[in-house]
């Protein structure tokens, strides 16, 4: 039954939307210019892979380490920290190309990946504990915020460029923006702990006390239990299915980005504007389907969900390969949309079933993503050689029935005995959200946090109340 969410929860939703739509209005500001930056560098496009290669590396690496830097700092510090870097990074990829500099481009770019990783992990994390707070699904609806503000990012982008705005202008006021935009909005995006949080750290300070009394106790030692603790999902089976069916959704949307455009352009001899509306169908299906797509997980459960998502892409994406004319393939591009759209949503809400472990199970799930953004370009390149763009997409087939494979996977858990101990000050900010209780029947929606004493009602008021006082989100 839903709830009720006090003024805090809301304002939180609010804030949170807007940063994931920041996100992917960034995103696309970049990325919408690589031409301009290609032509300045007088770059061959060997090199310009090998250069966005470097994010990729970046983005990996960062990923991989992140739920060990969100245990350590928290999620406000991290919102913050990411925000910097990214503001740093775009106004490298401006400075770079236009004082012919391919070093400071190469750093722009890291600094991108490592920005755009660690940032997203954090808000993912986030939006898990709104949406128990909120007691119904809403993941999607952040999604849907990020691909909304990659519209505008990508629209904003061709308008400058038409304009003759040059990329050291547009790109460092970008990151000017992204930079006062997230810190304005890092204080009240966080919610505060609620009592069966504070409860749930009491208790795990108790354990880690008892784990450690043989031998001296000393933060060097209770770091080294963190971390252990934070690289333990690396090692858990279900995290690791969750992570497949994050990499086959990443490969799906990220291959539509990147090839869908020239695919039609190329299989169906027409225009480039035409593959870029080609491409826009794809983008607003799969926003269609994140905003409004949350009463069906609510209604018939993520498992359901993702295997009708799964073959719903795997029919679009074989319509688009071989439909004999381009109106068939444009509708074959809407179902792939249409599939796309809740998988990544639906394995961010599975990593995040048990909230003290949610930062380590997210930054697994997202380090497969991670993998599939480096793994997409070079196998669907060389298929593209011999088959050509449009048959090539045909391949992503096999990620999507992979998906469909391991769908149990995503199913709520309950949580473990195991737990990610979290310092005085991460917990201090919200970085470990809610004792979780066991989830409702297979995919029947998240599992809602209720305290043991006084119920769902008192945990939200303490939330409230906590949100009021003197070291309460704002």
């Amino acid at each position: 039954m839903t709830r009720h969410a006090p003024p805090s929860v809301a304002r939180a939703r609010i804030l949170l939307v807007g940063l994931f739509c920041l996100a992917g209005f960034a995103f696309a500001s970049w990325l919408a210019r690589i031409p301009t930056v290609r032509d300045l560098l007088d770059l061959g496009t060997s090199d310009l892979g090998v250069l966005l290669l470097v994010g990729s590396v970046g983005s990996l690496l960062t990923v991989t380490a992140s739920g060990v830097v969100l245990q350590r700092l928290g999620t406000r510090r991290v919102l913050v920290l990411s925000a910097f870097v990214l503001a740093t990074a775009l106004a490298l990829l401006g400075t770079g190309p236009t004082v012919g500099s391919r070093v400071l481009l190469a750093a722009g770019i890291f600094l991108n990946g490592v920005a755009v990783a660690l940032g997203n992990v954090a808000i993912n994390v986030e939006s898990a504990r709104i949406e128990r707070a909120v007691g119904r699904t809403i993941i999607p609806q952040f999604h849907a915020a990020f691909s909304v503000g990659a519209v505008l990012g990508s629209g904003t982008s061709a308008l400058a460029s038409a304009a003759g705005v040059p990329v050291a202008v547009q790109l460092p006021l970008t990151g000017a923006l992204v930079l006062v935009w997230r810190l304005a909005s890092v204080r009240g995006v966080v919610l505060p702990p609620t009592a069966a949080e504070r409860a749930g750290r009491s208790a795990e300070a108790g354990a880690a006390d008892a784990a450690v009394a043989p031998v001296a106790a000393s933060r060097t030692r209770r770091g080294v239990a963190r971390l252990g603790a934070a690289l333990g999902a690396w090692r858990e089976p279900r995290t690791l299915l969750v992570g497949v069916v994050v990499l086959a959704a990443a490969f799906s949307e990220g291959a539509a980005n990147n090839w869908l455009s020239l695919a039609v352009v190329d299989g169906f001899t027409t225009s480039e504007s035409v593959g870029g509306a080609v491409l826009g169908l794809f983008v607003a299906s799969m926003t269609a389907v994140r905003l409004l797509g949350t009463r069906l997980l609510d209604r018939y459960g993520r498992v359901a969900v993702l295997r009708a998502s799964g073959l719903t892409s795997a029919v679009g994406l074989l319509t688009f390969g071989f439909a004999p004319s381009l109106p068939l393939a444009a509708g074959g591009v809407v179902l792939w949309g249409v599939g796309a759209a809740l998988a990544v949503p639906i394995g961010i809400a599975a990593a995040s079933d048990d909230p003290t472990r949610a930062a380590a199970r997210v930054a697994v799930v997202s380090a497969f993503a991670s993998m599939a953004s480096l793994v997409a370009p070079p196998v669907l390149g060389l298929a593209a050689e011999h088959v050509g763009a449009r048959h090539a997409l045909v391949l992503i087939v096999v990620a999507m029935l992979t998906s469909v494979s391991v769908s149990r996977t995503v199913a709520p858990q309950a949580s473990g005995p195991s737990v990610v101990l979290p310092t005085p000050r991460g917990a201090a900010d919200g970085a470990v959200p809610a004792r979780p209780q066991p989830a409702g029947p297979d995919g029947t929606g998240p599992g809602l946090v209720r305290s043991p004493s006084t119920g769902a009602a008192a945990d939200l008021a303490d939330a409230e109340a906590a949100a009021a006082g003197p070291g309460g989100a704002r």
